[in-house]
């Protein structure tokens, strides 16, 4: 058997402001820094252990992977980061609060835009100095490669591809990985892994901070699959992300 682990970063700052994130550079709240020590502490417990990771170039995703791996003793472990693991880009709704989104165009607009596979939010405009792709981080990527906003389907696109070029080749030799990233670009893993059709990937809630393991065989292909949590705590967390897209109550 082998063992991937997919972790959402902590809780952001702007995950606490409930704003539209994507691939704005945000810390970790306090919170969010908890919940990554604790994702570390409860691998440990389970008797996880890792040959190598892997994280987006977002500084929630790498500090969640530090915090994880410090409360692991493994920081001494192979690091890799890669921008297509980034979490998807929100465009124009970049920074905006969520609820006010869903109140002014509608909860179901916002569920779209939000958990969709194919419908990206409305684009950035070309140019645009405050779209985060044109950053110096990203400088070497081609004008396709930057993104002015993006769908589920246009991050599985990027995510799908660096997997199977750069992440499967280690699981195929038996590392133990684990990757540390967001809700959407781990939306597409598990799309990919669990053959998840895109009717489906509209429900699927990836709470911050718990450890999703994943037990593969030779092929890749998952023999099943855990998160290090209750059911309740599970629950309430799932919830929690799935109701980051409705109107506050008036």
């Amino acid at each position: 058997m082998k063992t991937v682990v997919l972790l959402r970063h902590g809780e952001s700052t702007w995950n606490r402001e409930n704003r539209f994130t994507g691939w704005m550079d945000v810390p970790l709240s306090a919170k969010g820094q908890e919940e990554a020590a604790e994702a570390g502490r409860r691998m440990a417990a389970a008797g996880l252990v890792f040959d190598r990771a892997y994280t987006s170039y977002l500084k929630r995703a790498v500090k969640t992977l530090w915090l994880a791996l410090e409360a692991m003793d493994l920081m001494w472990i192979p690091v890799e980061g890669d921008w297509r693991l980034n979490e998807r880009h929100y465009g124009a709704l970049t920074g905006l609060d969520k609820a006010e989104t869903a109140a002014r165009h509608g909860e179901e607009q916002v569920k779209i835009w939000r958990r969709s596979y194919d419908v990206p939010p409305p684009a950035c405009a070309a140019g645009d100095p405050a779209n985060p792709a044109n950053g110096p981080r990203y400088a070497a990527l081609s004008e396709a490669e930057r993104p002015r906003t993006e769908s589920l389907k246009e991050t599985v696109a990027r995510v799908v591809p660096y997997w199977e070029t750069a992440i499967a080749p280690a699981v195929e030799r038996g590392e133990r990985v684990l990757i540390a990233a967001h809700g959407n670009s781990l939306r597409a893993l598990v799309k990919h892994l669990d053959r998840v059709d895109e009717r489906a990937i509209l429900e699927l809630n990836i709470p911050t901070g718990i450890p999703l393991v994943y037990e593969l065989d030779d092929a890749l292909r998952p023999r099943s699959s855990r998160y290090l949590a209750g059911d309740d705590e599970l629950a309430a967390a799932q919830h929690k992300v799935a109701a980051q897209g409705k109107a506050a109550p008036r």
